[in-house]
């Protein structure tokens, strides 16, 4: 039995799928998939499922998720499952699927939160001078 364990990353969030053969279950911290709230992360993270319509029912994916928001999280979540899935099928139309729908199912953001300066509120807010 080959297990499979990735990682992805967005803002603070960090993912870590563990995908092994199995019924097609998919879980995010402990919580089956087709429940998540609010919807739009929940179809977030289901697009490397779909794109990968065959395998994704061959296999069982427990993700692990923390730090960040919701929508982080889920971001992280999808990109860790997507690359989960190309490791465990290692086929190359499947990267070339996922590449040509979004590039961060593969690769991920490194954006991150610009550090707050002194003078001001934040990274680029000033406190405002009078020159009277």
């Amino acid at each position: 039995m080959r297990v499979v364990v990735t990682s992805g990353k967005r803002k603070t969030a960090i993912a870590r799928a563990t995908l092994k053969p199995g019924k097609g279950r998919v879980r995010v911290n402990k919580i089956p998939v087709e429940i998540i709230q609010p919807e739009l992360a929940r179809l977030r993270i289901m697009e490397p499922l779909i794109i990968a319509k065959g395998l994704a029912d061959k296999v069982d994916i427990d993700v692990k998720v923390r730090g960040g928001g919701f929508m982080g999280q889920a971001e992280a979540a999808r990109t860790a499952i997507a690359r989960a899935l190309l490791e465990f099928s290692q086929d190359p139309e499947l990267k070339r699927a996922f590449l040509e729908y979004d590039r961060t199912l593969l690769v991920n953001d490194t954006r991150r939160k610009e550090p707050k300066k002194q003078g001001g509120r934040g990274a680029r807010k000033r406190r405002q001078t009078s020159y009277r």
